[in-house]
């Protein structure tokens, strides 16, 4: 009896899941394609202000929502270490001119005018041992030591010719460089007052005035005024179906339950290896009244559209091509578009066929 009992206990339940089983027929609707996209909002012609060098913030000029042109001062460093190199290169320039080195090409040419007199003594004592040797007075090895003489003063005389102009190059190309970097040094010196390199907004200001920068930190952030973009990030598995002029509707948490429409204006074709993303661009089409950079953005990229597509909930696919029928067999069929939550059957089904959830 207890056996019996529970046979009976177990068809209850399989024929409770057979009834359960949801089941559906294909419906023809619109589907849409899209890719995910997020990121956020920016000012367009944004970009980081940094200090040219390392120091202390001496004055501010601007304050946070100002607007601003290019070329406007937006705030002053004092550099103690930017002005003593100035100072080493300012001695740098006046130890290397050709006058402050003179006393290195004197030397030079003293030694040039010693050689120069050397070889007319030895030239004369040569010929004068040529005579007597004609004379038959002298022996050949007096001769040949008075030729020898001769010519060692005349490859020494060659050099030191050679050293001094060698050392006069050199002299000048240290001058020159010396004269270089000072210029190099006196321009960044002039490069204290940063400024503005377009016209637009403040948008943040990192420091306070007396505080220390560095040329590594950003000091504030500027853009356009009034114009924004949209900067997104986009999965490189999906990244090759974005182009530009692609029509993508987005929403803000600062906008809630409100879409918004914007295009897609240009690819960046660089991977970023972190996040294994492509960054996209796009412009609004319609957009807030109020908007203001890092606001977040979540964004679908319309990749195409059909009308009239016979579509089946994507969770009734047993797998990538199959579908289970109503009587319990599987059935192949070919799919196309898909979002995220239907998937188009181009073939293999229609709207009169009735298919079963699978199991999960």
């Amino acid at each position: 009896m207890k056996n019996f009992c529970s046979i009976i206990l177990i068809a209850a339940v399989l024929l409770s899941c057979k009834s359960k089983k949801e089941k559906i027929n294909p419906v023809s609707e619109s589907i849409t394609e899209s890719v995910y996209a997020s990121g956020i909002v920016k000012a367009v012609d944004q970009y980081q202000v940094f200090s040219p060098v390392n120091g202390l913030i001496q004055e501010i000029f601007v304050k946070e929502g100002d607007t601003v042109k290019a070329g406007d001062d937006i705030l002053k460093v004092k550099s103690e270490t930017a002005r003593l190199n100035t100072e080493n290169a300012q001695l740098a320039s006046d130890y290397g001119t050709l006058n402050a080195n003179a006393d290195k090409l004197d030397e030079a040419q003293t030694n040039i005018n010693f050689l120069r007199t050397k070889i007319k003594n030895d030239s004369l004592l040569m010929e004068r041992q040529r005579n007597l040797w004609t004379q038959d007075i002298g022996t050949r090895n007096e001769l040949e030591q008075r030729e020898l003489a001769y010519k060692n003063d005349l490859a020494s005389y060659n050099a030191a010719v050679s050293r001094y102009k060698t050392l006069q190059k050199q002299l000048e190309l240290t001058a020159a460089q010396s004269k270089t970097n000072l210029k190099i040094s006196e321009t960044i010196a002039g490069d204290y007052t940063v400024k503005s390199q377009v016209n637009g907004r403040v948008y943040s200001i990192a420091k306070k005035n007396r505080e220390m920068v560095t040329t590594q930190a950003a000091v504030a952030i500027i853009g356009g005024a009034g114009d924004f973009m949209l900067e997104l990030q986009v999965d490189e598995y999906d990244v090759e179906k974005i182009k530009p002029g692609q029509k993508l509707l987005l929403t803000m948490d600062s906008y809630k339950n409100k879409v918004f429409e914007a295009t897609v204006t240009r690819i960046i074709p660089f991977m970023n290896d972190r996040t294994r993303s492509f960054t996209v661009e796009a412009v609004f089409v319609t957009r807030p009244a109020v908007l203001y950079p890092n606001l977040t953005v979540e964004a679908n990229i319309v990749i195409q559209t059909k009308e009239k597509a016979i579509t089946i909930p994507a969770d009734y696919l047993l797998s990538d091509s199959l579908v289970l029928l109503a009587s319990g067999e599987k059935k192949r069929v070919q799919t196309g578009l898909k979002d995220y939550r239907k998937v188009e059957i181009i073939s293999g089904l229609t709207t009169a066929d009735e298919i079963v959830k699978p199991v999960q």
